[in-house]
């Protein structure tokens, strides 16, 4: 197997009882780092320290990632004006916070005759919003429902 020593140096093709009494000698462990290599690679290294400093490394890039959520609001053909204002001040919040926003329009009973109604406030969404979120879907008509999904726009 080919050994490389802390310092990265390459030791050379060794046996592996030769490598591990190098190892033993500075008081450190013989780690696989390449094992489908030809000849396998091997580092002579603290393990637990590695192992410590890979732990570090995913908590930072875990603390760096951003999680994006969507939230839903609900509207119908027969929601009034103030409600509509209501709802949509929810949307600016949530678009504000850096979330998508996935706008439903559902229909009951006989409302689903006017789906035009449900367009027209769908794209009374879109005109209110268009300053701060940009369309990532068109509405789309699923049995019921139809929706669209909203995100922020990038400054």
């Amino acid at each position: 197997m080919r050994v490389v020593d802390e310092d990265g140096e390459q030791l050379g093709v060794l046996d592996t009882r030769d490598a591990l009494e190098r190892a033993r000698s500075k008081g450190l462990d013989l780690v696989e780092v390449a094992p489908n290599a030809d000849p396998p690679v091997c580092k002579i290294m603290d393990y637990g320290k590695f192992k410590f400093q890979q732990k570090k490394k995913l908590q930072e890039a875990k603390k760096k990632q951003t999680v994006i959520k969507i939230k839903e609001v609900k509207f119908r053909p027969k929601t009034d004006e103030h409600d509509y204002q209501t709802k949509l001040k929810k949307i600016v919040k949530f678009l504000g916070g850096g979330d998508r926003c996935k706008v439903t329009v559902f229909f009951r009973g006989r409302e689903i005759v006017h789906k035009d109604r449900g367009l027209m406030m769908l794209e009374r969404v879109v005109e209110d919003t268009q300053d701060i979120a940009k369309v990532e879907s068109r509405p789309l008509s699923e049995g019921r429902t139809m929706t669209m999904m909203l995100a922020p726009v990038k400054k």
